[in-house]
Formats: C-alpha cells, structure tokens, sequence
C-alpha cells in the first residue's frame, strides 16, 4: 500500500498510505488544548504497551536512540532513566513535542535527551547516526510507508535495529491482515530481512541494518 491522492470537488485530499483521511484519527496530529486532552489520553493509554516495548527493545550500552512520533513522551522518559542512553525524539505535532519536553525536562538540561519536531520521513537526523530508531503505534498515520522505512534505514549505524509496532489490541485500533503484511514486506525490502512477533498489546517489526 502507499499513499493515494483522491479529487474531491474544489479540493485537492491527500490519503496515509493506509486509505484513511489524515484527520480520520484524533491522536495523529493533536494540537491546541484539545491536543493536550489527546496527549494526556496517549500518556496513560499506552503506557502499559511502551513497557512492554521497552522490555523487548535490548537496547545496547551506550546507544543512541532515535523514537520518531513519541507522542508525550513516555518511552523517551523509561529510556532516559538509563543513563548511559542518549535520545532523540521527533513528532509532527508541536504540542506533543512541548508535552515530551516537560515530561524530560531534567534529561533535555543533561543533554541526554533532545526532542524536535520530525515526521518519520524527515527526521532530520544524520545519515548512520543512531543505533535504534523506534516507533510505537503510529505506523498507520505515516503518509507514505516505504518513506518512513528508508528513512529509518538511512539513520541507522550498520548494524543498528529498526523495530516498528502497532496495536494487536484492542481489536478496533489492529490493523487488516492486508495492512500488516504490508508493513512486514515494506521493512524486508529495505532492510532484506524482517522480524514479526506478536506480544499481548502489539504487532512488532524489526529488523537489523
């Protein structure tokens, strides 16, 4: 799948790769102070999938890593408790990124943390710079996937990890059989090798650079 343009009457309406309108989830640009009200509902909402992300993350000594769409930055905080870690996080939506600064404001004084906006095919990050790039539940609201893809690719130091999860529940936020074939075929491509494994809350791709 990738992203479609369709007409409308006097419009010009571009699709995510997914089919759906971008304004079709609330959470995938949140602004204003109802995008605080969605940050907060992201905040405890998935903070039961990220630890469990961050379980299986294996993150090495010494790393840096790159979390692209952190929302109110959870993740980036249970990674910074390390602190040998170094983090960068990127997300389309300003309140978001204001929202993960507060949340790390110690780490980002430390320099230990550093938090921009970006979207997952313009992370504005170096070419081999990072040793993980991540993103946790927002692969569906990407415009264009293989985009996405070859930009954590790009990012990657050689034998960096790339790892990419989306909600196995609840059922309304799991994507079509369809859909999640297409995000597996999509990091095979790039990276000539997938990883798909099945945790109680997410759908998790990774693979090695």
């Amino acid at each position: 799948m990738e992203q479609r343009d369709t007409e409308r009457p006097g419009t010009r309406h571009k699709e995510l790769w997914t089919g759906e309108p971008p304004s079709a989830n609330p959470f995938a640009l949140p602004r204003g102070p109802l995008g605080r009200v969605a940050g907060w509902l992201l905040a405890w909402a998935n903070r039961g999938a990220q630890a469990e992300i961050m379980d299986v993350l294996d993150v090495p000594e010494g790393a840096h890593v790159l979390e692209v769409g952190h929302g109110p930055g959870v993740l980036i905080e249970m990674l910074a408790a390390r602190p040998d870690i170094t983090v960068t996080g990127v997300d389309p939506s300003a309140e978001m990124v204001r929202m993960a600064q507060r949340r790390n404001a110690a780490a980002v004084r430390e320099g230990r943390v550093r938090i921009r906006l970006g979207g997952a095919d313009s992370t504005c990050t170096d070419d081999e710079s990072v040793d993980l790039v991540v993103s946790v539940n927002n692969v569906a609201m990407w415009p264009r996937l293989d985009d996405g893809i070859a930009e954590f690719h790009r990012v990657l130091r050689p034998g960096g990890r790339a790892v990419v999860t989306w909600h196995r529940v609840p059922a309304r936020f799991r994507l079509t059989a369809e859909e999640f074939a297409a995000i597996e075929s999509a990091v095979r491509y790039r990276f000539g090798g997938v990883e798909r494994t099945e945790l109680p809350s997410s759908v998790v791709f990774s693979a090695t650079r």
